[in-house]
């Protein structure tokens, strides 16, 4: 079952840490991302990064309008 993400707190370079509804908490390094292209081309750019939020309806983190999201799995 997967579990929605509650908290995000940015921690530096391609780092969040993220809490999930359970309160099982860890830092996410999302660097990866970058060799993927596509879509999060859109994370080399840092501020673009760090202005994440959380869709509190569907628990992911989301980036934009929500044009880039991902999910806990």
């Amino acid at each position: 079952m997967l579990k929605d993400v509650v908290s995000a707190v940015y921690k530096g370079e391609y780092k969040i840490e993220v809490t999930f509804e359970d309160g099982v908490s860890g830092i996410v390094d999302f660097a990866k991302y970058l060799r993927q292209g596509g879509i999060f081309e859109k994370f080399k750019d840092i501020e673009y990064f760090k202005n994440f939020t959380i869709n509190r309806e569907l628990g992911v983190l989301t980036w934009g309008d929500g044009e880039v999201d991902i999910a806990p799995e």
